[in-house]
């Protein structure tokens, strides 16, 4: 784990993961400064953005941490959110203006039967309103002008499961979704009212998974309001965050060093199926390297630089 030391002393040598319930009204970016600002670090950096006027899990690594972002974005992530029927709107959200209206409703039986065409390998259009880039600007900004016909290409987005939860009136509905990286929930509700002729948007999401990481994990972000940096430290979590395809490792001080210094080890009685796994190495509870294993050989990828 990394290591905490005393506030106002060596603030900078902080390492980990802070988990953020993120209130509506900030974006991920600002979330992300104001952690940096009240724990007084030069590396800061999150795992998935959240819209904001969506709420939820926030996974920030702070120091070293920010080496093992990569492999948190790849993790699957959970959400339940609102969807209202019979409007769409130009943000595929609550926050945008109407753009498509219909009177008609379907009925819980026929939306839970369309919900099966969106698990599995879909394509998916990312929003208007999103950080995708179109010629090096970004799509919300080039929206904002009015550009509305941005012809953004589609991706491929795997789809554990999309399921319903609940009626909350004859225009609103409650859904579960989890899904691999990329996903765009307003996507998913614009595409989801579309196939079932009467256009929706979402109300309001909520992120509860991210990783290894839920509402459990996380810190009240009233804790940045008060920029309380020792309650926030509190929260702390280790460097290597526990993602289902990556393994753990320890080796010995001698092992340590040489990954270090950029060179490769044998390891024996590895269990790890076929070449190109992804591993965690550690001497005595110390994060020491990110390798990638071929052939009973792990060779370092990203070290880690700690006290």
């Amino acid at each position: 784990m990394g290591k905490i030391f005393e506030l106002g002393r060596n603030t900078k040598s902080i390492h980990g993961w802070i988990i953020i319930d993120k209130p509506k009204g900030y974006s991920s970016t600002n979330i992300v400064n104001r952690i940096k600002k009240i724990l007084q670090v030069k590396k800061a950096g999150h795992a998935g953005t959240l819209d904001p006027n969506a709420t939820g899990i926030l996974a920030i690594a702070i120091g070293e941490a920010t080496k093992t972002i990569q492999y948190l974005m790849e993790a699957p992530k959970e959400y339940n959110f609102s969807m209202i029927l019979g409007t769409g709107t130009d943000t595929d959200d609550s926050t945008g203006c109407i753009i498509k209206s219909s009177e008609k409703r379907p009925s819980n039986i026929a939306l839970k039967k369309k919900l099966k065409n969106f698990e599995g390998l879909i394509s998916q259009v990312p929003p208007n309103f999103s950080a995708v880039r179109v010629k090096g600007q970004r799509a919300y900004k080039l929206s904002r002008g009015g550009n509305l016909d941005l012809k953004l290409k589609a991706r491929n987005l795997w789809v554990e499961k999309l399921t319903f939860i609940d009626r909350i009136s004859d225009d609103e509905v409650e859904l579960n979704l989890v899904c691999g990286k990329g996903g765009y929930v307003r996507s998913i509700a614009r595409d989801l009212g579309k196939s079932l002729g009467c256009y929706a948007h979402v109300e309001n999401l909520r992120r509860i998974r991210s990783g290894p990481f839920n509402l459990d994990d996380a810190m009240e972000p009233s804790f940045i309001e008060c920029e309380n940096a020792e309650k926030i430290l509190s929260f702390l979590k280790p460097i290597f965050p526990n993602l289902k395809d990556t393994s753990m490792l320890s080796c010995n001080k001698k092992e340590a060093e040489l990954l270090k210094n950029g060179i490769s080890i044998k390891i024996e009685n590895l269990k790890i199926n076929g070449s190109g796994q992804i591993v965690f190495v550690k001497c005595q509870e110390t994060p020491v390297a990110i390798c990638v294993y071929h052939d009973g050989v792990i060779k370092p990828k990203r070290v880690f630089l700690l006290d």
